[in-house]
């Protein structure tokens, strides 16, 4: 190929040069038989004028259809005045074709190739053909804003010493954790492979090994339904360190994410990151990952209603309960199809229905409000600052039951108020925020036992160790959460590096029989019977933290072959069923559904 320069790369400067240039036909325009084209390849756009009456391109006009591809040589001219174009950058010249190439002359596209129109194109279409859709300047911006984060962060580990090494993906089923993809194996009849969830246990052992500082952009596997921010396949930056402790780790990764915000978008971030602990979290905003860009926190009400003659309330307080309220400001009009939405989402998450008064210009509208005196009326004014145009919300329920009812309507009637609005957030503001102090343990009721809140390799903070035999919920982890507007950027701890206390968590507080943890995890509590050093480490989500770079809602945006909500890639037709013969190789059956 004989290019010469890209399609941005033209200006005035060059005026009266012979070039090369080759791409995609963006758009033709016919002024009179003479044809002016817009010639696109990934950097930008050239227009380049095509006359009738030069003899070596008569034969190829038929070709000059948008998306086909062409190879054009010409002379670099400036365009009349009244022509340019200031919004590009190669507006103020155009290339007069003398000779041409046609490589591919393309059929008509399914959809629009702009962005604005290809935008409001259905998804399951722009899928189905995503190589057209990538080629849109929008999706080759994000595929472009992707590569610059994944440089940036692995120039930034580099710096720091680290060494990236890149583990298995095909590993042993560990079905304590998410939903596994299984592959089986030729070699190994009715045994299978999992694809991994997380390069954990691979990392921790790299440790052992005394790689010391490990980082890896590592693509990560998990079958479990898809929303916004998940894909059935997706990327992490995975790291692990030696001899570090928590305060560390914090360092660590405010560099990091303060360098990818000032390379990808100028933008300089404060440190240190503000902390906020798991219980606090909860408290005050109803969520583990809370948006702080905003306010409307929950206020505990139990002094308000603890003698109360409203029973809801009052019984559930006696019974060690709590009794929460969120004002949220502003949303009194709120209509009755979003009150039911509200009310459904309440239900979705145990509650029996959802509380709430209106405080309108002509009073309080409730369906409570009969059974609340007026010294709890004036009690709530006061503690939740009650003003006409305010709707508040209630929860009555164990005390992380009711924490998550209010969170998760703060954050979708804060959406009704930025449709109307009422709420202005601001789209470059960058709240990051350690949420720290998990509890090491949650009790499973349906399973009766207790499981592990992040994951059973977690080191229990300290002074809390002594507490695993007697009150196990008590113990807090040494785990962290980075957070950003409301959104899990990463996840991470110190881990457990001492192979008693491993084996202790496995067996004693996971209730997990030996056999179990030793066909599990034995290679694991082996290793570290041979000089397993402290460490910790985390995993950030790659694809969110690029979908926020990107301002996109969705990950699929910013990744190039995305998967339905179904978990199918239109484009491939994926999954596909196999022939018998393949699955006899494989030792497996398919059984149809009835």
């Amino acid at each position: 190929m004989s290019r010469t320069h890209h399609c941005y790369e033209l200006t005035a400067k060059n005026t009266g040069q012979t070039v090369t240039l080759a791409g995609w036909v963006d758009s033709v325009r016919d002024h009179g038989g003479i044809l002016f084209v817009d010639l696109r390849d990934r950097e930008g756009l050239t227009q380049v004028v095509f006359h009738p009456t030069v003899e070596a391109l008569a034969p190829h006009f038929n070709a000059l259809k948008p998306e086909s591809v062409i190879e054009v040589t010409g002379e670099v001219s400036p365009r009349p005045e009244d022509t340019q174009n200031p919004k590009l950058k190669t507006g103020a010249v155009e290339v007069m074709a003398a000779t041409m190439v046609v490589h591919n002359v393309s059929e008509t596209p399914p959809f629009p190739m702009d962005d604005e129109t290809g935008d409001k194109v259905n998804e399951d279409l722009r899928l189905t053909y995503r190589y057209l859709d990538l080629r849109r300047p929008r999706n080759l911006k994000n595929l472009r804003l992707r590569h610059e984060a994944a440089q940036s962060v692995r120039n930034y580990f580099n710096g720091q010493g680290f060494l990236e090494v890149e583990t298995p993906t095909l590993f042993k089923s560990t079905p304590e954790g998410a939903r596994e993809f299984l592959v089986p194996s030729r070699l190994n009849a009715g045994s299978f492979y999992a694809l991994p969830q997380s390069p954990q246990q691979f990392k921790q052992m790299l440790m052992v090994a005394g790689v010391e500082k490990y980082y890896q952009i590592a693509r990560c596997y998990r079958d479990e339904d898809l929303r916004a921010d998940r894909q059935p396949e997706f990327t992490q930056i995975d790291l692990e360190v030696s001899f570090i402790d928590r305060e560390g780790m914090y360092a660590l990764i405010e560099g990091l994410l303060t360098e990818v915000w000032k390379d990808i978008l100028g933008v300089d971030i404060p440190t240190p990151f503000p902390r906020m602990s798991y219980e606090e979290a909860m408290n005050r905003y109803g969520v583990d990952k809370p948006d702080t860009r905003y306010g409307f926190e929950l206020v505990d009400l139990r002094e308000v209603f603890k003698e109360s003659e409203f029973k809801v309330f009052s019984g559930t307080i006696k019974q060690g309960g709590v009794v929460k309220a969120i004002n949220m400001k502003g949303l009194a009009d709120i209509t009755q199809g979003e009150l039911k939405f509200l009310e459904d989402t309440a239900k979705s998450l145990g509650a029996k229905g959802l509380a709430y008064i209106q405080a309108r210009e002509n009073g309080w509208r409730s369906p409570i409000l009969k059974f609340m005196s007026e010294k709890e009326q004036a009690g709530l004014k006061e503690t939740l600052n009650i003003e006409t145009g305010d709707i508040v919300f209630f929860a009555a329920a164990e005390w992380e039951k009711a924490c998550a009812i209010l969170g998760r309507l703060r954050l979708e009637a804060a959406k009704y108020l930025e449709k109307r609005g009422a709420l202005n957030i601001d789209p470059k503001a960058y709240n990051f925020l350690w949420v720290i102090e998990f509890p090491l343990m949650l009790f499973d009721e349906e399973q009766g036992r207790f499981a592990a809140a992040h994951h059973p390799f977690t080191s229990p903070v300290p002074e809390d160790i002594p507490l695993l035999d007697s009150d196990p919920k008590a113990v807090r982890g040494q785990h962290y959460d980075i957070v950003l507007n409301g959104v899990e950027l990463g996840g991470g701890s110190i881990r457990i590096h001492q192979p008693e206390l491993q084996q202790k968590v496995f067996e004693d507080v996971l209730q997990i029989p030996k056999d179990v943890v030793e066909s599990r995890f034995g290679y694991f509590l082996r290793a570290f019977q041979f000089g397993a050093p402290p460490h910790g480490g985390i995993a950030l989500g790659f694809d969110r933290m690029v979908a926020i770079l990107a301002g996109k809602n969705y990950i699929r945006d910013i990744i190039a072959f995305p998967k339905t909500q179904k978990g199918q890639d239109l484009m491939a037709n994926a999954p596909s069923p196999v022939a018998g013969k393949h699955l006899k190789e494989l030792h497996i059956e398919a059984l149809s559904e009835e």
